[in-house]
């Protein structure tokens, strides 16, 4: 075991704590949950990473949910100082990533502001670690070069204006998007718009890496439909690119659990080069 950091009374760790599956945890996480006097977390932590707390840790949550109520940012950011000044180990854990739409940078800032000493752990964030669970790879070199990454909805709660839909239609083959269901219809409309052809898959990885993991595979046109007419709720990721017929043979997850046959050639390569 590598020698890993103190976690001094005072300090903050702000910790991504992965997709889901506690498996997914860094070292640094899984120390820090081991050291922490109290662990602020949010909606998208999974309860088998929270159950990995030390005997005596103070949990408090401070998840944030669209359309729920939920505390305001700058409250949490302030109790993250509030705790340290009070001598505590305080650990911010956050799904995913906290510096990939997690708002890691605005808590980190205001304990800068603060003068409260902290350190920043990584996790796997949810549109490459979720994504893989479901058995979708964000990059293959036979359909994508780039990836692009981006949120369905702004701090108001709407799709954001600031995001140049057009060029990102056209400039990205996968688009990665969180927080996107609520607003898929308005978002695949633009994508269309814009020309992404209609019949181009699209996925929904909900609960991501988690037992509660549902997948449903659609296209651009049909995704708005078919969601609605399912069970399925957030916390989802949505991809969007021919990265999504991978699954067909990268399913690893679905074979295990159903002991389901996986296709050897999901995007017909080899079937082509036979017949060409």
């Amino acid at each position: 075991m590598p020698a890993l950091p103190a976690f001094e009374p005072g300090h903050v760790w702000l910790v991504g704590a992965g997709p889901g599956d506690p498996g997914l945890l860094t070292l640094h996480a899984a120390h820090a949950l081991a050291h922490a006097d109290v662990i602020v977390h949010d909606a998208l932590v999974d309860p088998a990473c929270l159950a990995l707390a030390r005997p005596g840790a103070t949990l408090e949550y401070a998840g944030k949910r669209g359309g729920k109520p939920s505390p305001k940012q700058r409250d949490i950011s302030l109790r993250l100082v509030e705790l340290a000044r009070a001598g505590k180990r305080v650990l911010r854990l956050k799904g995913g990533d906290p510096f990939v739409f997690g708002r890691g940078g605005e808590e980190a800032l205001t304990l800068v502001a603060h003068t409260v000493p902290f350190r920043i752990v990584p996790g796997v964030t949810a549109g490459i670690g979720g994504l893989a669970y479901a058995g979708i790879p964000a990059t293959h070199r036979d359909t994508n070069h780039a990836v692009t990454f981006l949120t369905g909805h702004d701090s108001s709660g709407v799709v954001p204006d600031a995001i140049d839909w057009h060029h990102v239609a056209k400039g990205s083959p996968v688009l990665v998007m969180y927080m996107a269901m609520k607003h898929i219809g308005a978002i695949t409309a633009r994508l269309i718009e814009a020309g992404r052809g209609p019949d181009e898959p699209l996925a929904f990885v909900c609960n991501a890496a988690t037992g509660r993991q549902q997948v449903l595979e659609t296209t651009l046109a049909r995704a708005e439909a078919d969601v609605a007419a399912s069970s399925l709720e957030p916390p989802a990721i949505v991809v969007v690119g021919e990265v999504v017929r991978l699954r067909a043979g990268l399913d690893w997850l679905g074979a295990l659990t159903a002991g389901r046959a996986l296709d050897p050639d999901p995007l017909g390569l080899r079937r082509q080069d036979e017949t060409g």
